[in-house]
């Protein structure tokens, strides 16, 4: 027999010292990759018309939405939904107003206001649209549209 013994080796422990590098490395990558949510649309989502001069929008965060379409109730009026709930065209002074207190005086000019209105909604409904945000000199519009060409709007 042998005077010496040798220590059986087990299995090493497991390291942490890279663990907080690996969970901030996570906790980036879903913050960068996460989707704020979006608005809830009260009314049936607008089918966009086509247009072949489309240009995407600089400052997403300097952008109020305006959606128009038909009520989801099957009415066949056309419903505004102002951020998450249906309003009339009188309100839309106030929610621009409420949209310029969010920011501050130097991006004010910066502003845009979106429309993203069914094809099939009613002109009148627009050009009131129109008149309540030229009241509170929201002058830069933006009409959302799809890229493609502008004679598939006539066919349906």
């Amino acid at each position: 027999m042998s005077k010496f013994k040798k220590k059986k080796k087990g299995m090493p422990g497991i390291s942490t010292a890279s663990l907080p590098d690996i969970v901030f490395m996570l906790l980036f990558f879903f913050m960068v990759t996460t989707v704020m949510r979006e608005t809830d649309l009260k009314i049936k989502k607008p089918v966009l018309p086509k247009a072949d001069q489309v240009k995407k929008l600089e400052r997403k965060s300097l952008v109020s939405y305006i959606y128009v379409g038909k009520g989801k109730d099957g009415s066949m009026d056309d419903k505004i939904q102002l951020n998450d709930k249906i309003s009339s065209v009188k309100a839309i002074q106030s929610f621009i107003l409420a949209e310029r207190a969010t920011h501050s005086e130097i991006e004010i000019p910066f502003l845009t206001t979106s429309i993203k209105a069914d094809k099939d909604a009613f002109v009148g409904t627009i050009s009131d649209i129109k008149e309540e945000l030229r009241e509170v000199n929201a002058l830069k519009i933006n009409y959302s549209t799809l890229p493609g060409s502008a004679l598939e709007n006539m066919k349906k």
